[in-house]
């Protein structure tokens, strides 16, 4: 459905939770109102005028299944553990978020919809990414204080996006180039090991979806080289003009050596909390089934007490207790939901990268100019970025970090559905045509599309769906739909 208003409303869904900061629970009710409810009143109305779903898909239907599971499910353990409803309630908002924007993204928007949908995250996350430094910086003081406040919740997937610009689509602008240092300068600032190894993964899996083949895996591995170079040479730089971000670098690389039993105290505090996590949700058969629930609260282990001798006192180490998302997305989903509930999220979206991955390099490889195959793999990097999040901590644990997921996971569905659907109907419509070709691959067996029963029962008959924008575009120089940037030239 066409509506002049479509785009307003993208922006409220998007802008308002871009705003959003840490330690937002103990701030004013009004604000945090005043950042959800715009977005939540514009996610409901962009799925009231979203295209209509006329095709089935197996991979839509199970990643739905899965996070209807979990929302669902998490309100029946709810009810069986009676946790502090407040605290239910603030944890559950990220992941009602997360759901919400994979209903706005997984409708089939047309070509000018989704570009201006993608433009409006990208821009949001930009708008995050600099009112987070500059919120942390004014509110921080010392490095050691402000190096938790100044990394947008979003960091990795517009650092994601920009990957994908660089590494997957070879496009390079002052403006893209110039973002992506200074999200390395704010990653050296914030001396955060977990949002390194993040960026790092981020690069590999850009690296491998642009490497369809073995001669492509050479010359991105080059490239990648060059620009890992790069940007080695740009932190040894940073370190000779910021002596104290490399002493504090030093200090959290070497951390272990320092300590009496030899371990790096953050590591332990991380397993600490999960094996508390675990050993609450295997303690009894309902908490296994139906975990512990969202807002539970729980503490550390008292295994890991001896290995942080002279970091924290006994009387320190008992009194944690914590109720928010834990650090670890995985094992806080068991925990939260148990085997039941606990396991679909994760599994959502485990399936929809490996699919939509694999999918996306074979389609690279035999037709590189198909309709909303750059949609593809943009919401790939962003999906991407939830488990190199989770290195360090829960990406589900902030507000506008559920809605751009949910969103890149819709987007991902759509994009994969619906260029599996054109594979399908222009293989089917060559066959019609020309009738079966000697050695040439049976109808349905394109890689990682969708099985052949769900054609419908006229496919056989229909006109060959549009794999570009223009029937001559080659002709006409102009670029293969969804493959403009998200970013401007400047």
């Amino acid at each position: 459905m066409r509506n002049k208003y479509a785009l307003f409303w993208i922006w409220m869904f998007l802008l308002p939770l871009a705003f959003d900061y840490k330690g937002g629970e103990t701030g004013s009710k009004v604000i945090q109102i005043l950042l959800v409810l715009p977005s939540v009143a514009a996610g409901l109305v962009l799925v009231l005028l979203a295209p209509r779903i006329t095709r089935r898909s197996r991979l839509r239907r199970f990643v739905t299944a899965a996070l209807m599971l979990t929302i669902a499910g998490s309100a029946v353990t709810q009810l069986l553990q009676g946790n502090d409803i407040g605290n239910y309630l603030r944890v559950l908002l990220p992941f009602l978020l997360l759901l919400l924007g994979y209903f706005v993204g997984c409708h089939p928007w047309n070509q000018e919809r989704v570009e201006q949908i993608e433009k409006v995250m990208f821009w949001s996350m930009v708008v995050s990414l600099v009112f987070s430094f500059a919120y942390g910086m004014a509110t921080g003081g010392g490095l050691e204080n402000v190096r938790f406040r100044i990394v947008s919740v979003t960091f990795l997937c517009l650092q994601g996006l920009l990957l994908h610009e660089f590494v997957v689509a070879k496009r390079m602008t002052k403006f893209t180039v110039a973002l992506f240092l200074a999200t390395i300068v704010i990653e050296l600032l914030s001396v955060t090991r977990s949002l390194l190894v993040g960026t790092v993964l981020l690069f590999v899996f850009a690296t491998w979806i642009a490497s369809p083949s073995l001669r492509h895996m050479l010359k991105a591995g080059a490239r990648a080289a060059m620009i890992g170079v790069l940007l080695g040479a740009m932190a040894f730089a940073s370190a000779a003009f910021f002596p104290s971000v490399a002493e504090h670098w030093a200090q959290r690389i070497f951390a272990s050596t320092e300590t009496t039993s030899g371990r790096d105290p953050t590591t332990i505090t991380r397993l600490a909390e999960m094996k508390d996590q675990y050993d609450q949700t295997t303690s009894s058969a309902v908490s296994l089934l139906a975990g512990k629930g969202y807002g539970h609260n729980y503490h550390y282990s008292p295994a890991y007490l001896p290995y942080l001798a002279g970091q924290m006192t006994a009387k320190d180490f008992y009194a944690i207790k914590e109720w928010a998302a834990g650090h670890n997305f995985w094992v806080y989903q068991f925990f939260a939901g148990g085997v039941l509930f606990g396991i679909g999220l994760p599994a959502a979206v485990l399936w929809a990268l490996y699919r939509g991955a694999m999918a996306y390099r074979a389609w690279r490889r035999r037709a590189p100019d198909v309709l909303f195959l750059p949609v593809l793999g943009r919401a790939l990097m962003v999906l991407a970025a939830l488990p190199a999040t989770s290195v360090g901590g829960n990406p589900l644990g902030n507000r506008f970090s559920g809605l751009v997921f949910g969103i890149a996971l819709g987007l991902l569905v759509a994009s994969f559905s619906r260029i599996a659907h054109a594979m399908r109907m222009r293989t089917a419509a060559n066959a019609a045509m020309h009738g079966p070709v000697y050695g040439a691959a049976p109808q349905g067996s394109w890689p990682y599309e969708e099985p052949r029963e769900m054609l419908p029962p006229s496919y056989a008959g229909a006109a060959a769906p549009r794999l570009r924008q223009h029937e001559h575009e080659d002709e006409r120089g102009e670029p293969p739909g969804g493959a403009s940037t998200i970013a401007p030239p400047a």
